[in-house]
């Protein structure tokens, strides 16, 4: 028997876990990663990366790396049959990244996996966890490794992320609540003759149940689609092509597929599980909630899962966070799970609606269409940058009357090219710790929050000023006015780019409490 230890365990190498560890690493957090399959998957899986998922993955300093893998989509169209009910379209949402990103969940892995490499670690294949105990000390894991060998690993905490099969979740005691009655999709990644626009993603509804389809490259399109009959024959583990072309002939038309890569069928539930911490264990993306693939927002809500957890983590262990911090991870990602699979549902529930019902979604979809806030509240909704943590106990709200910013909220996307680029260096870039941002019109006031946080300031010109880190030139005050500070102020932003307090600048408590607040 092998006896080790480590800071954090990683269970489950695929898209979460892989987050969760290369965000670990990076914060100097000693952290072992294992999967229990000897090699990466090669099937494409997921493939959509929505924009907050695209931020996310800027701040971890590999976007440009993921975004050469695939295509850019802006927007999604909802038809019926082959009428167009309406146009929801992404180039509007809060974010520096107005798209999906499409590209095979195997490149999301290459890439995360490099990128861990990089870091110095790499994935235990081969290697599965078989049991678990804890104590107020450590959580300890049993692994046995490929050649049969077990080993005894002592980690301060241990994330799961090990699926929709989770070995972890079965190991705490406890179990996916929810809806399962269960959904069948086929699925395929097709080379196909199409009238469809290469831009969009399309969800087309049909009585028989909705298919989605979206654009690949090299002239690739996933398909796929809803199936309710369990006697029909695509409800197995080898569909066929032709059994696909059926479905897509009978909703659709118009679609002819002249070669499949891949295709598969699943079955999918809708359920989370009632806590997402337990004890010295976090559970994270499949292993706590699973819903339908409509909307695309699995994989996302995952790997944001992991993007909340690690930074809490690595305070925690370098003793700068407390259990506050630990508590909001569930706090904070539950009541998000919840609202995908509740949107996703519905999703689902609409593209299966019958006479009188579809006559009247189809009229609704129609006037949505003519709606502009309608359609930016769905882009919004898709591409996940709705997402905040208002009620969090990590964040604190003592803002100023006139901020337009709220604690818990994403920080926000500022429209001039030029002071975007040079707050995503300062916020949204490689540092690994908060940013304190200061904005004034007048004269520059002095620094604000403990040492070793990274202190900006945002002025009328970018003389330096002693205290600051940096200091960006913003003469026509494009800042305090995209931000609500006109009478100036602070944003204490979190290492996940959300806020965690925004304060007038004469209030000389609140920053200091924010931190006070997470080290509890």
């Amino acid at each position: 028997m092998i006896t080790s230890t480590t800071d954090v365990l990683v269970a489950g190498g695929g898209p979460v876990g892989l987050v969760a560890a290369c965000e670990l690493a990076r914060r100097g957090v000693a952290v072992r990663i294992v999967d229990k399959l000897a090699a990466p998957t090669d099937q494409s899986r997921a493939i959509a990366v929505h924009a907050r998922s695209l931020d996310m993955f800027a701040r971890m300093g590999i976007l440009d790396e993921l975004v050469a893998t695939g295509v850019k989509s802006t927007g999604m169209k909802l038809l019926s049959k082959d009428t167009e009910l309406c146009e929801v379209t992404f180039g509007g949402v809060d974010s520096a990244y107005p798209y999906s990103l499409l590209t095979p969940q195997t490149e999301t892995e290459r890439v995360l996996t490099q990128r861990l490499a990089g870091l110095g670690v790499a994935v235990d294949r081969g290697t599965e966890l078989t049991g678990l105990t804890q104590d107020d000390r450590s959580a300890r894991a049993t692994l046995r490794h490929a050649d049969g060998t077990e080993e005894t690993l002592d980690a301060r905490w241990l994330v799961g992320a090990d699926g929709a099969h989770s070995t972890v979740r079965h190991l705490v005691g406890t179990r996916l609540q929810g809806s399962f009655r269960g959904e069948r999709f086929i699925l395929g990644d097709c080379d196909v003759d199409s009238d469809l626009g290469p831009e969009s993603m399309y969800t087309i509804f049909s009585p028989q149940g909705p298919v989605i389809t979206m654009p690949m490259r090299d002239g690739r399109n996933r398909l796929m689609a809803q199936i309710h009959d369990p006697q029909d024959t695509a409800v197995n583990l080898h569909p066929q092509q032709e059994e696909l072309q059926r479905i897509i002939d009978e909703r659709v038309g118009g679609i002819r597929i002249v070669r499949s890569h891949w295709l598969t069928c699943f079955e999918i539930h809708h359920g989370q599980v009632p806590r997402y911490r337990h004890g010295r264990v976090f559970l994270a993306g499949d292993a706590a909630h699973i819903h339908s693939p409509a909307g695309g927002q699995g994989m996302n809500t995952g790997m944001q899962d992991a993007f909340n957890l690690a930074w809490k983590l690595a305070m925690v262990i370098r003793g700068d966070g407390g259990q506050t911090l630990l508590d909001s991870y569930h706090a904070e990602r539950h009541p998000v799970a919840e609202q995908v699979i509740s949107f996703s549902a519905r999703l689902t529930q609409a593209g299966t609606l019958h006479g009188g019902a579809r006559v009247v979604r189809d009229a609704v979809l129609r006037t949505i269409g003519r709606i502009p806030a309608v359609g930016q509240k769905m882009a919004a909704v898709v591409e996940e940058v709705g997402i905040g943590y208002g009620s969090s106990p990590a964040v604190l709200d003592r803002r100023p009357r006139h901020a337009d910013l709220v604690a818990g909220q994403h920080f926000p996307h500022v429209a001039d090219a030029g002071l975007q680029k040079q707050l995503t260096g300062w916020c949204h870039g490689a540092d690994t710790g908060h940013t304190i941002l200061t904005v004034t019109e007048g004269a520059p006031a002095p620094a604000a929050g403990p040492a070793g946080q990274t202190q900006v300031l945002v002025t009328a010109d970018d003389t330096p000023v002693g205290g600051y880190d940096a200091v960006i030139a913003d003469p026509r005050a494009r800042v305090a006015t995209r931000f609500g500070l006109r009478d100036g102020g602070r944003i204490v932003v979190r290492p996940d780019g959300y806020i965690g307090a925004v304060t007038a600048l004469d209030d000389q408590r609140s920053v200091a409490d924010y931190f006070a607040l997470i080290a509890r």
